[in-house]
């Protein structure tokens, strides 16, 4: 460990030792080494003989940390997620249950599990969305174990390079502490973050990456190096219209547009999960040959890569392929042996990997995310951004990032190009605090079902005409 490393384990450790409630921020940059300073947690609690949990916001994280645990500690922890086998489960429950089980790691539902003994917790990538339950019922992971620590009287860290608001707040009001790790470990620079200002520089017609980035890409292939195209969208597109009479493929459930995956030639929706096949025709006006595949997947991304560069071999990187432990680790060895020269990949390659031989990050569409009326869409693009950049240069090779966006004076590229994040989050906490919205204040969400569209916004319109002014 550095110095820096030590001495925040040291805080960590102490924790550990107290035997008390003690939520933690573990706040350190990309690269800065988290996980082998709550690893020094996690050996205390072990020498306590106490079971320490580790929640990952994704399943495909698991065998990764799980390979990395090993190595540390010359033992497996026990998994629990969705993907296991019902006898996996029984094995993993009882050994829990027992005590046998020192260390467990898993999804958001193993902070529910009869932990015998439990020391410690720790939330790893604590300002993922992921670790919020939106279906049944509605939790946060990240907040409920902090209170399972509060009702067990351990510490909980929550380790994480860009913290949600609201966990910055609590630590501004002495609820929560925080250890700081601000630079990256060993010889290892934070990357180079440059916009390519779209406006000034388009791609060519019919393509998706600008004239600079893939400047920037051949550069990096020639040196021997691997680069990573980020774009938050699974499938090949996330429109189809008929060219003919202009009509829209919509989920038949949710109205939602349908995207379409040539990977497994089908048509899906992404929020419900609706499949369905593609047809031949306009299902509106009969029309073949009429389908119109509009704006960019991760798929149409690796389509042009593949034009662009015949001979690199390139990996799309998303939860329709990452979709078991096993697929994720398969994914993590080739990049580690140089078998990948381009990965393009949604959210899912912004979390935790560690490829030393990845110098350049590309963010295809970096105004994505800021598109709608989400309350948090500036922070969670500064969070997705930085997160992704913090895959380059990760090693003693320096990284280089660049943002594809039509908005680079936007308050969050500037922010992000500059590294001033104090300056972006003071700004994001001040507005929420005069709109009085979360961490400030909280808003309260009624929900009207039924199988008749209008009678629910009949009662929709009246109870919003009914609410306080």
């Amino acid at each position: 460990l550095s110095a820096e490393q030590q001495a925040a384990a040291e805080d960590l450790v102490g924790l550990v030792t107290a035997h008390d409630f003690a939520p933690v921020l573990l706040n350190g940059v990309t690269g800065s080494g988290k996980t082998e300073v709550y690893f020094e947690a996690a050996a205390q609690a072990l020498r306590q003989g106490q079971q320490t949990l580790v929640l990952l916001p994704e399943i495909a994280l698991t065998e990764p940390f799980l390979r990395r645990f090993m190595d540390r500690f010359g033992h497996a922890p026990v998994a629990w997620h969705s993907d296991l086998r019902q006898s996996e489960r029984r094995r993993a429950y009882r050994a829990i249950a027992s005590g046998e089980a020192l260390v467990t790691v898993g999804a958001r539902s193993a902070l529910y599990l009869p932990y015998r003994n439990l020391g410690l917790i720790i939330v790893d990538e604590a300002h993922e969305t992921s670790f919020k339950q939106e279906d049944g019922v509605q939790y946060h992971a990240r907040d409920a174990a902090v209170m399972r620590g509060h009702f067990e009287k351990i510490p909980v860290i929550l380790a994480t390079a860009t913290p949600a608001i609201e966990t910055r707040q609590q630590v501004a009001q002495g609820r929560y502490r925080e250890v700081q790790l601000p630079g990256r470990y060993g010889a290892a620079q934070m990357p180079s973050i440059a916009a390519i200002n779209l406006v000034q520089t388009p791609p060519d017609r019919g393509r998706w990456l600008a004239p600079p980035l893939v400047t920037a890409m051949t550069e990096t292939l020639d040196r021997g190096e691997q680069a990573l195209l980020f774009l938050n969208r699974r499938g090949f597109a996330p429109l189809t219209l008929c060219r003919h009479c202009g009509h829209r493929f919509q989920c038949p459930n949710c109205t939602a547009w349908v995207v379409e995956h040539r990977l497994t030639n089908r048509l899906q929706c992404h929020h419900c999960g609706h499949v369905e096949p593609p047809p031949r025709a306009c299902p509106e006006c009969a029309t073949e040959d009429a389908l119109v595949a509009c704006g960019p997947g991760v798929e149409r991304i690796s389509d042009e890569v593949g034009l662009l560069f015949p001979n690199a071999r390139r990996a799309v990187v998303t939860s329709d392929t990452l979709w078991s432990p096993a697929k994720a680790a398969d994914f993590v060895a080739r990049m580690e042996a140089g078998e990948i020269d381009i990965v393009i990949g949604t959210q899912l390659v912004t979390k935790g990997y560690h490829f030393p031989n990845l110098t350049l990050v590309g963010v295809v569409d970096a105004d994505l995310g800021l598109q709608g009326g989400d309350l948090r869409a500036a922070e969670r693009s500064f969070q997705q951004i930085m997160q992704v950049a913090g895959r380059a240069g990760r090693a003693v090779k320096p990284g280089h990032v660049y943002l594809q966006t039509h908005e680079p004076d936007a308050p969050v590229m500037r922010a992000l190009i500059s590294g001033d994040a104090e300056s972006f989050y003071a700004a994001e906490t001040e507005s929420r605090r005069l709109a009085n919205a979360p961490p400030f204040g909280r808003f309260a969400a009624i929900i009207v079902s039924s199988e008749n569209l209008r009678e629910a916004e009949a009662i929709a319109r009246q109870i919003a005409e009914s609410a306080p002014k």
